[in-house]
């Protein structure tokens, strides 16, 4: 139930446009300091997991390591999405309550 709650928001903010996804926007996203939040999915290599922890880390933005490819995808309306870049800061504050109160 919890996962909805977070691919939900993922959702709204994609109809938002408040969603960057795909490698290249994401990183886009980061450097040009517009990301409040990225998302990559836990299937995803070791390699991209390694490249956006380098990045997020080196520019101040908060990762998390969430889902599938294919749930991320799904929720923006999209196909296999192995990171997600939110710019919005409201659903990125609701996003991380979300994931932080489900590890607890």
């Amino acid at each position: 139930m919890t996962k909805d709650k977070v691919l939900s928001y993922l959702g709204l903010a994609a109809r938002a446009r408040k969603v960057q996804s795909g490698e290249f926007s994401t990183e886009k996203s980061v450097k040009s300091g517009k990301a409040a939040l990225v998302i990559v999915a836990a299937d995803a290599s070791d390699n991209t997991k390694k490249k956006f922890t380098n990045m997020c880390t080196f520019y101040k933005v908060p990762m998390y390591i969430y889902g599938t490819k294919e749930t991320l995808g799904a929720s923006i309306g999209r196909e296999l999405r192995a990171s997600l870049a939110l710019e919005d800061t409201g659903f990125c504050n609701a996003i991380k309550k979300q994931i932080d109160s489900e590890r607890m």
